[in-house]
């Protein structure tokens, strides 16, 4: 298990917990951050991460993405 800012580009990953503060897991999760999600990491260079949540792509801010634990090759 994994911080999702340390997944590379191009990257698939399994969402299996969020930490931190109700405020952040509220957010996370109204953005489409569930457990058992599958999402990859479209961009993830200076800035923020760029990720696609099945059709959808966001934009997830580097302490964000930190708080959304991953398993790497989940898809």
């Amino acid at each position: 298990m994994l911080p999702l800012g340390l997944v590379g580009c191009g990257g698939k990953a399994k969402i299996i917990d969020i930490v931190g503060g109700e405020s952040i897991k509220d957010r996370l999760k109204e953005m489409g951050f569930n457990r058992g999600t599958l999402v990859k990491v479209v961009k993830n260079e200076s800035g923020p991460l760029i990720i696609a949540l099945g059709e959808s792509r966001m934009m997830l801010g580097r302490s964000m993405a930190q708080k959304v634990m991953v398993q790497e090759g989940g898809c």
